[in-house]
């Protein structure tokens, strides 16, 4: 036992030293494979930065929303022809609430388009939307002061309104809006609460940004509300959402009288179908990042095998000697590797801390912010040091270092002791 142990140290003191002898060659390796991480860790770290703004920035149209407008049949039903129009009614909130348990909220939605709104003289064209308090849920209201639409406000059809970030500072610029009073076609609305700006790339109608929101029975001073533009829906959990698509539809079907598979009747717009693109968006970039990342990790790893090459070359005297001297074949062999892996494990570490370092220095990095005017930062990238990259980095970098090694070492073990000491 204390033979093995001495032959282990005799293996690691003789690997430190020939690294101390070769030092400047073995820390440009080092610093080859370590520029080979910190690249893998920062270009993975962006792309994951990348897909969780995109994945945000879409998510920011609601909670699992579920989209619904009216259509025309394709098919007859009931007795009667096929393109009949199906029109949404005011009664199909309650309908649904009472009949499809896997719907968690519901609300109707009105739309009124280009609507004048004035605060004092300035006068501006938005677009007016009648929603009920539950779509604050549904939709990711985030109020940024004041509060959202209540149960109370729509029982008494009170003239409240919520701004959204844009249309706020359209009508008052820098000057706090809630609390004040805006005219919407002539009526006075009170401005109850102002909407964090969201920076939205999912969108239907008008960005919530640039609307006015005010109760659904309130809306109907303007229009008629037994017919809305569309209902919002989310499910009560993910796992359901197609079977609550279809109960909604089945009794949806019942009602207005059309086929539960008539697609075409009702318009059903599920996001999260839409998020798939955007998952497969962000994994084609995050492996095209992985594939840079470990391109490099496997130039340092030739250099790494080049460089083992070479110094088996120059010491073949000294391996010679060894031999000579008793040392066996397997020794040679792991002192060599032993070598090998302590530049690559070297390496990985510094790889490691400068990634850490640049990601830490840079954090943020611009992506839909200017373009949607946000400088909330919720549209940009944010880099964080990502341990899956820190992780599969290292094994990468030791796999490669084991073979980049392992060629060199075991040409080294084959060494003729006679034939290697005669070598010039």
């Amino acid at each position: 036992m204390k033979g093995s142990h001495a032959t282990v140290g005799s293996i690691v003191r003789e690997a430190a030293g020939a690294l101390r002898f070769n030092r400047q060659r073995s820390l440009l390796t080092m610093a080859s494979l370590a520029w080979g991480v910190a690249c893998f860790v920062i270009l993975y770290s962006y792309g994951e930065g990348f897909g969780f703004a995109l994945r945000t920035s879409f998510e920011s149209v609601g909670q699992d929303l579920i989209l619904v407008f009216g259509g025309q049949t394709s098919v007859q039903a009931g007795g009667q022809r096929s393109g009949r129009e199906v029109q949404l009614n005011l009664t199909d909130v309650d309908l649904i609430r009472e009949n499809v348990p896997l719907v968690a909220a519901v609300s109707a939605e009105t739309m009124t388009r280009g609507a004048t709104v004035l605060r004092g003289l300035h006068q501006e064209s938005m677009s007016i939307r009648g929603v009920e308090p539950v779509y604050g849920k549904i939709r990711n209201m985030t109020m940024d002061e004041g509060r959202w639409i209540d149960g109370e406000d729509s029982l008494n059809k009170q003239r409240v309104a919520i701004l959204g970030a844009k249309a706020a500072h359209k009508l008052f610029g820098e000057i706090p809006p809630v609390g004040e009073s805006i005219a919407i076609n002539g009526l006075q609305f009170q401005v109850i609460g102002l909407l964090k700006s969201k920076t939205q790339i999912s969108n239907y109608n008008t960005p919530d940004n640039e609307c006015v929101f005010i109760p659904l029975t309130t809306s109907s001073l303007f229009r008629d509300i037994r017919h809305p533009e569309d209902l919002v829906w989310m499910p009560t959990n993910p796992m359901f959402r197609k079977q609550a698509v279809k109960d909604f539809r089945a009794v949806m079907a019942r009602t207005h009288n059309f086929l539960p598979n008539d697609e075409q009747a009702l318009q059903v717009f599920v996001f999260n179908e839409f998020e798939k693109v955007i998952d497969i968006m962000t994994i084609a970039l995050q492996v095209l990042l992985g594939l840079i990342g470990a391109m490099t990790l496997a130039i340092g790893g030739v250099g790494l095998a080049n460089i083992m090459l070479v110094s088996v070359t120059q010491r073949t005297r000294e391996i010679g000697v060894l031999k000579s001297i008793g040392a066996t074949r397997g020794s040679i062999l792991w002192q060599f590797l032993a070598e090998a892996m302590a530049i690559v494990t070297a390496g990985g570490l510094l790889g490691v801390l400068i990634g850490w370092a640049v990601t830490a220095g840079i954090q943020t990095l611009p992506l839909l912010g200017p373009l949607f005017k946000d400088d909330t930062g919720n549209g940009d990238i944010h880099l964080h040091i990502s341990r899956f990259a820190v992780i599969t980095s290292t094994v990468v970098l030791e796999v490669i270092g084991l073979f980049a090694g392992w060629l060199p070492a075991l040409k080294a073990s084959r060494l003729d002791p006679i034939d290697a000491l005669r070598y010039e």
